[in-house]
């Protein structure tokens, strides 16, 4: 489920949390379900349970999960969420549009590897 990169320069809270932001918006979490322990996954990645802590206080804060007192961390309703996701893409994707077209590229050039992108996808 979960891999910690030793190598990665982000702390390792951040990976954690970045982990279950993808699990979640990709819908491989559903709303309501309960996140793993905090103890029970810092023994199954062998690290200290603080981190995995601060990772779902993160996630908390950013309205990926809630808390329920005496009984766990679960999903939050993510449809707000992966809505915020897709707008901020969309707007990468802009910004990107923008630069290749100041080097020379089409508008034409770029539809046609938007559908290329997008035929390779679906399959």
């Amino acid at each position: 489920m979960i891999i910690i990169d030793y190598k990665d320069t982000r702390p390792i809270y951040e990976q954690v949390a970045e982990k279950f932001k993808a699990l979640i918006l990709k819908g491989a979490m559903q709303a309501d379900e309960q996140m793993p322990s905090v103890r029970s996954l810092a023994m199954e990645l062998s690290i200290n349970p603080n981190t995995i802590q601060k990772a779902y206080t993160e996630l908390e804060r950013e309205g990926f999960i809630y808390t329920v007192k005496g009984r766990g961390n679960f999903i939050a309703g993510t449809e707000k969420l992966l809505e915020e996701k897709k707008k901020c893409c969309l707007d990468e994707i802009l910004i990107l549009i923008k630069e290749i077209m100041e080097y020379g590229v089409t508008g034409e050039e770029i539809l046609s590897a938007v559908q290329q992108a997008v035929c390779a996808g679906a399959k």
